[in-house]
């Protein structure tokens, strides 16, 4: 089993930062790759970024250029490094570590 928990949400303004962290637990040899989502309400959950096990990278088209995934394998952390926020941002942000889901941070980007 893998627990993720999520840290870092919160009240921002737009033009804002937060940098988002994902500890996880468990038995983590095996994990080959570790995703942001986010779901905004009454939306469906999206796939923000996501990161593997060689440490590429991947983001959706919308969040290119302002947002940053990275990992601390000795601390057993993800990140997102969030910048430039918008209010369509807003979202309660999930980490998950392969099939394995935290329960979410809130996120609002709102003046």
């Amino acid at each position: 089993q893998v627990q993720p928990v999520e840290f870092g949400g919160g009240l921002v303004q737009p033009g804002g930062s937060l940098r988002l962290s994902c500890y996880a637990s468990g038995s983590l040899f095996s994990i080959r790759v570790m995703a942001w989502y986010r779901q905004a309400p009454g939306k469906q959950r999206e796939l923000v970024a996501w990161i593997f096990t060689d440490s590429s990278t991947n983001y959706a088209d919308f969040v290119k250029g302002r947002f940053t995934i990275s990992r601390d394998n000795a601390k057993n952390t993800v990140y997102l490094q969030m910048n430039s926020l918008k209010p369509e941002d807003t979202a309660v942000y999930y980490c998950s570590w392969d099939a394995f889901w935290g329960r979410g941070t809130q996120v609002t980007v709102s003046s």
